[in-house]
């Protein structure tokens, strides 16, 4: 699969997070998260092992308990299961793969 950069296809994930699919195969799916300053990601957990990189921003991430501040060019990577949350402290732009494919975030 290939994918051109598109200003298309985002769509709204919870209140000021935005989404987009960007390509996925058989074992692995990519995804650009779009997050606006103040904006709330709740603690949950999925059983998806969650690998992320910060494009701009920033974010404080906890993973299980442990919070980080997370600036671009860092990166992280979430074992499934694993409960974790974010506040989003700036607007920022996150890419993240999940494997294996998370069936809810195809498009």
């Amino acid at each position: 699969m290939f994918q051109k950069k598109s200003a298309e296809g985002y769509k709204p994930a919870i209140d000021k997070i935005e989404m987009k699919t960007l390509v996925h195969g058989e074992k692995t799916l990519l995804v650009e998260f779009r997050m606006k300053k103040g904006a709330l990601l709740p603690r949950h957990s999925h059983p998806h092992e969650q690998t992320g990189y910060l494009l701009s921003g920033n974010m404080e991430l906890t993973i299980d308990a442990e919070t980080f501040n997370v600036k671009p060019g860092d990166s992280w990577c979430i074992a499934g299961d694993i409960e974790h949350n974010a506040v989003i402290l700036e607007d920022t732009v996150a890419v993240e793969v999940f494997s294996p494919v998370r069936e809810d975030y195809l498009p």
